[in-house]
């Protein structure tokens, strides 16, 4: 039977038992990561969200009661434990804990579908399936600390040089860039959609704020069943007035060096847990118009014709060359979006640009057409219907300023940084073509 939580509450977290608080009382709280029984003496290792503790029990001096409730528990049980903090040089942080109480607040039902201790390997899938287990494994929990400090290092980039925090709509009247790529949604008499991404409001709020992002979640129905591919990501968009794709091409690589800078200062235990090092990338990161990766393409056996895209065999070639950090700008306008704005000395290509990590895109942004009139060809050009669009076009009319932006996958970035090979790690809760639970 578990016990209740009552008045107990947590004094200390793991990390924080060490050899100068021997004598203290103290309480904890946590998972059974691991048993050891000598017989006469039992060692209990306990989890929480900071670390691993040790819960030392003596058979002929522990009180009888407790004894007996160390000796019912298994592996992943939730318990509490409060007790006196001795010195122990073989313990983590140097120290134990001597319980004098103990409470089961819940069991743990056996066997488990997978080892959370990550001792033994299981399939990825086996993993997902059992996510909650999953995200006990060290490793799973140094990735989402690591992506956690990233997401907060992006917030502080963009606070401390005057961006705006915002929130877009999820549910929308019509696609953001077109193609079949969409979830429709019932929304009450009407028919609408899931956000393919924020690009036509971030765009619009440019033209009251100048300077926006925004970090949340986008939404594609990706027939495509790869490791990079998932069909709810998370995206960081930015968008800025006044400023071209040149600007933002310098903005997002001193980004990413920032994030790096931050990540290497604050996350060393987890990467330690990955075995993983980041390595600080020289800037300014390598630009290559399109025209020139074909060309080098082609000097390495792989001929592209000019204005269609480069496949993923292709870009894994270009990764032999190119293992880091890149930028490929200048793409075909018809290979681009509709409010991305072509050169104006040669229409065929644009102001575009994708941030690439070895054979992996990371980010796609460029200037935006700021001209209704442009916009409505760029639109029909593509095959999509302006009156679709009207009350985006109609802000063409109250005053447009100049702008360029960028989106980038958080996953895609946190699966990079981490040394992960499947973007489905970097998620809690991933969702793909095959996967709506758990």
């Amino acid at each position: 039977m578990e016990d209740f939580l009552g008045d107990w509450r947590r004094t200390h977290y793991s990390t924080q038992i060490s050899p100068k608080l021997d004598g203290k009382k103290v309480i904890l709280f946590g998972w059974v990561e691991g048993i050891r029984d000598l017989g006469g003496i039992k060692f209990i290792t306990l989890r929480d969200k900071e670390g691993l503790s040790q819960v030392t029990i003596s058979r002929n001096i522990t009180d009888s009661d407790l004894v007996a409730k160390a000796d019912s528990l298994q592996k992943q049980c939730v318990i509490g434990v409060k007790g006196k903090v001795k010195r122990m040089k073989n313990a983590p942080g140097g120290a134990e804990i001597i319980p004098s109480e103990l409470k089961i607040l819940a069991r743990a039902k056996h066997p488990l579908p997978l080892d959370p201790t990550g001792r033994v390997p299981a399939d990825i899938e086996v993993r997902l399936n059992a996510r909650v287990l999953d995200l006990r494994r060290p490793e799973s929990r140094a990735i989402f600390k690591i992506r956690h400090v990233i997401t907060e290092a992006i917030r502080e980039f963009f606070h401390s040089r005057g961006y705006l925090e915002v929130t877009t709509p999820k549910i929308i009247a019509s696609a953001t860039e077109g193609g079949a790529a969409l979830f429709p949604i019932a929304y009450y008499d009407k028919e609408a959609f899931l956000a393919q991404s924020p690009q036509l409001y971030k765009e619009q709020l440019a033209s009251d704020f100048e300077k926006v992002f925004e970090i949340g979640p986008i939404y594609r129905a990706e027939e495509s069943n790869t490791t990079r591919h998932v069909s709810e990501a998370s995206s960081v968009d930015i968008e800025e007035a006044f400023v071209t794709y040149d600007d933002i091409m310098s903005r997002l690589e001193e980004m990413v060096c920032y994030v790096i800078k931050v990540i290497k200062t604050k996350c060393k235990k987890e990467f330690a847990i990955l075995k993983k090092e980041v390595v600080m990338p020289k800037r300014p990161f390598k630009r290559y118009t399109y025209t020139e990766i074909l060309e080098e393409l082609k000097s390495k056996g792989v001929d592209i014709a000019w204005g269609e895209d480069i496949t993923t065999p292709a870009f894994r070639v270009l990764s032999e060359s190119h293992p880091t950090f890149y930028f490929i700008k200048d793409w075909p306008t018809k290979a681009k979006p509709f409010y991305i704005k072509p050169k104006v000395d040669d229409s065929k290509v644009c102001e575009s640009f994708d941030l690439m990590y070895g054979w992996l895109e990371l980010t796609s942004g460029g200037t935006r057409v700021d001209t209704k009139d442009l916009l409505t060809q760029r639109l029909l050009e593509q095959g999509l219907n302006p009156s679709s669009f009207e009350f985006h076009l109609n802000i063409y009319s109250y005053g447009m300023p100049p702008h360029a932006g960028f989106g980038l996958g958080l996953d895609r970035l946190t699966m990079v940084l981490t040394g992960r090979d499947n973007v489905r790690e970097t998620i809690l809760f991933p969702r793909d073509r095959l996967r709506l639970t758990p």
